[in-house]
């Protein structure tokens, strides 16, 4: 049972597995089916073990985690949630195709070449079919290394409230994403040649124009900085524009607008995010769990090892504000 798991710096420690991982092998969320303790995770039963609120009008202070030595265990993965959650706040998952985890921090993918013949080709009989060649690609990609050195102390922290602290880490994680989006988006227009607006200022005209020139692909996600979100949201045709309930605008053609600071404010990005980008990464969010366990918080780092590639290149356009 869950009040029985011996918690130890261990856990955090085994090869191919994370800190859950193992947690649920040792007690498996499978065996609560139907208990007052369904719909938790390993971790949270642990939470429920030691009696620690993370949230809510009763919320404990830090100082909770470290009541025992096996409590205090459950701190660095509290750390890691949170600064998870406000990752996840980004835009990255909406404009990722494909997740990729590499065993180093350099990795190589592969080319697709469709050759000179065009789909549409008519094969005649005895001859061979056009050929597509996908083969191992010419150069590497380096994992950048991102993150942030957390400088406190746990006298600082103790008589803190736990819901108070995980919005500084979720702040931490939402700002760590918005900075590897940079990355994504400078991927993305990488190679790309750029068509231009038709007047002195971007029109509706051409950002249907944008739509309009994806062949194969389809523009599903409009990337654009938020001033330039702005002023396309003023724009007497998207009076028929739609909102989700993640308030993500809508073109009435379908295209979801998404608004970037990442994105500089001279160019608008089209992409169909089923084919565009692959992120690529060696880990998990790396911590220093020992000196999380242990009370020492003077410095400790938050990271992770990423990259991009793109997948496919005509799933990309690109549209200059300025008149060429």
């Amino acid at each position: 049972m869950y009040n029985t798991i011996r918690l130890e710096k261990g856990l955090y420690n085994l090869s191919g597995k994370s800190f859950i991982q193992a947690l649920e092998e040792l007690d498996p969320s499978e065996n609560y089916k139907d208990s007052a303790l369904a719909g938790l995770d390993a971790y949270e039963r642990q939470l429920k073990r030691f009696d620690i609120k993370v949230s809510g009008k009763n919320c404990d202070k830090i100082a909770k985690f470290f009541s025992t030595t096996e409590s205090a265990v459950l701190f660095p993965e509290f750390v890691s949630r949170a600064v998870k959650q406000g990752m996840a706040d980004s835009i990255l998952d909406r404009i990722v195709a494909v997740k990729t985890v590499s065993s180093s921090r350099i990795y190589r993918g592969f080319a697709v070449s469709d050759g000179t013949s065009a789909y549409s080709t008519v094969t005649t009989q005895g001859n061979s079919l056009p050929v597509t060649s996908i083969t191992e690609d010419s150069s590497d990609i380096a994992l950048d290394k991102i993150g942030r050195l957390v400088s406190t102390s746990y006298e600082a922290l103790m008589n803190q409230s736990i819901d108070a602290y995980a919005v500084t880490l979720r702040a931490i994680g939402k700002k760590l994403a918005n900075a590897i989006v940079g990355k994504a988006v400078t991927t993305l227009k990488t190679g790309v040649t750029a068509s231009s607006i038709s007047g002195s200022s971007l029109a509706y005209s051409d950002i249907t124009a944008l739509y309009g020139s994806f062949s194969d692909f389809s523009m599903d996600v409009l990337l654009a900085a938020p001033s330039v979100a702005a002023s396309i949201l003023s724009m007497s045709a998207m009076q028929d524009c739609t909102y989700d309930e993640n308030g993500i605008v809508h073109f009435p053609f379908g295209t979801s607008m998404i608004a970037s600071s990442q994105v500089a404010s001279d160019t608008i990005i089209g992409i169909d995010s089923e084919y565009a980008l692959e992120l690529i990464s060696n880990s998990d969010i790396v911590l220093e769990t020992d000196k999380l366990i242990d009370k020492q918080l003077d410095y400790v780092s938050v990271s992770i090892c990423i990259g991009f590639k793109k997948l496919m290149a005509d799933a990309v356009k690109v549209l200059s504000l300025t008149k060429s």
